[in-house]
């Protein structure tokens, strides 16, 4: 799905955070990292991160942004707008990654992430279409950036239908499994001194009617069992 995707990181200058972002887009399967005037070092040192090497072997290195962003046919910003005064509308993550996804289905998009300190400067935001900003708490607004990469994708990558899809239903334990289980319950309860013998009867009752409620899963059941049986054999020797 995110084979149109670019991620553009705008100066980044330390190697922890390249190559954090590097491994959170191999996770999200997002592979084409581009890098505009890259501390050099920064870029040498992340290339050792461990499992985002591929994503960072096959990063393109460019001077400007205009040629990073020069085959897509939209460019969007991320911001944690601070003081700055903005000039371009601003969308919150969610409504932006709709927008975004619907893009990609036919056409390349780029997602610019600035510098760790300044973020992106008016300049580079000339170059965007329209900002986005992930929500964070006003007193604590801004992203490192392998996290701001990370959950942008995500972002990207998840499914409301997922949501909505029911879990898959467990086979349910038997009559007979459950009735097993009751037994070794309730010899297990006598053995301990919990039933005692004037309301014997009504503890039964409740215990049968209270493992019926359970609900529980066969292979719960079978799990259960083994549990009581080590008990009763610990409660008689």
């Amino acid at each position: 799905m995110l084979t149109n995707l670019r991620v553009v990181l705008v100066s980044p200058r330390n190697p922890l955070n390249v190559g954090a972002a590097a491994r959170a887009m191999s996770n999200f399967g997002c592979l084409d990292m581009r890098l505009v005037n890259a501390y050099r070092v920064a870029v040498d040192e992340a290339r050792s991160a461990v499992k985002a090497g591929a994503v960072l072997e096959k990063a393109s290195e460019f001077a400007t942004l205009a040629e990073a962003v020069a085959d897509c046919s939209l460019v969007v910003g991320t911001t944690s707008i601070g003081n700055r005064e903005l000039q371009h509308s601003l969308r919150r993550l969610e409504t932006g990654g709709l927008a975004i996804r619907k893009h990609l289905a036919t056409a390349p998009v780029a997602i610019l992430f600035g510098s760790e300190k300044f973020g992106l400067s008016n300049d580079d935001m000339t170059y965007c279409d329209w900002l986005m900003r992930i929500p964070t708490r006003d007193e604590h607004g801004s992203m490192n950036l392998g996290q701001a990469v990370a959950v942008t994708l995500y972002e990207l990558i998840r499914s409301p239908r997922a949501v909505r899809a029911e879990p898959r239903a467990k086979k349910a334990a038997t009559v007979e499994q459950l009735e097993r289980f009751n037994q070794l319950l309730l010899e297990a309860m006598r053995e301990s001194g919990y039933i005692q013998d004037k309301t014997a009867d009504s503890t039964e009752r409740k215990t049968r009617r209270l493992v019926k409620r359970l609900d529980m899963p066969a292979t719960d059941s079978e799990v259960w069992q083994g549990m009581l049986r080590q008990i009763l054999w610990k409660l008689k020797h």
